[in-house]
């Protein structure tokens, strides 16, 4: 079965794994992975340029990464057979991009009103005047330290660290994108919902996209699911399929 895999969703499976096992080991030694290769706010102090890419291999746990992974083999293999190497790569590529760009514009905002209600901020110790500075929490965050527990009290600061130290991982924007490229192309295909009912991709993918645009809406504590990324996913590998079908019909049909 694992021969039967085309080469360019084969490698992406072996990446996806690896790094999976890099995780796991780099945590007995103390260390997470995860938050030096997932996707920071690119206004948060941890972005890093390469975590554009890198996140699409970091994964938040076996079932996370397994979910996404089978999706991802199922489909996009046959995304690959149809298209080429070239293609699929170059359309898996873009998705992941868009997933990031969609998740980051609700993000960036937000961290930018934080900063602006917490720079220069006046607080008091023992009936002393300080002057909060934004600079000094960002060096904090970067040195993987806590700031003094006078400042979590600070409503604007807890939010503003958990928004900066929370990374987006998974390729499960990348994947959105797939799911929405095999309903266009095979609207009337049938999956096995819960491996007993039959559901046509279009009508459940469709049903999926609508659940995620909700909840990416919904402020709800506690959910640390991407949803702005899975839309972002998915309506890149939409627009690339309405956009490569109406200009190149002969590698659709």
């Amino acid at each position: 079965m694992f021969n039967n895999i085309p080469q360019v969703t084969k490698n992406l499976l072996i990446i996806n794994i690896l790094v999976f096992l890099a995780t796991l080991y780099f945590q007995t030694k103390g260390m997470d992975l995860n938050a030096i290769l997932g996707a920071h706010y690119v206004n948060s102090p941890l972005f890093q340029p390469f975590q554009v890419v890198t996140h699409f291999f970091a994964h938040d746990g076996f079932f996370h990464l397994f979910f996404n992974m089978w999706m991802f083999v199922i489909l996009g293999g046959y995304l690959e057979r149809r298209w080429g190497a070239k293609r699929f790569f170059n359309f898996y590529l873009l998705c992941g991009l868009g997933a990031f760009g969609l998740y980051n514009i609700i993000g960036v905002y937000e961290i930018e009103m934080l900063k602006n209600s917490l720079d220069n901020v006046h607080y008091s110790i023992n009936g002393i005047d300080y002057l909060l500075n934004l600079n000094d929490i960002n060096d904090t965050l970067r040195e993987g330290k806590y700031s003094p527990f006078y400042l979590e009290n600070i409503p604007a600061y807890e939010e503003y660290v958990n928004k900066s130290l929370t990374p987006m991982v998974g390729a499960s924007g990348a994947v959105f994108g797939v799911m929405a490229a095999f309903a266009l192309l095979l609207p009337n295909a049938e999956f096995m919902l819960y491996f007993a009912i039959p559901v046509k991709a279009k009508y459940l993918v469709g049903a999926y996209f609508l659940f995620e645009v909700y909840m990416a809406f919904q402020n709800q504590q506690g959910d640390n699911v991407a949803h702005l990324a899975h839309v972002g996913g998915a309506i890149v590998g939409a627009i690339m399929v309405l956009i490569w079908r109406k200009t190149d019909r002969t590698n659709f049909y």
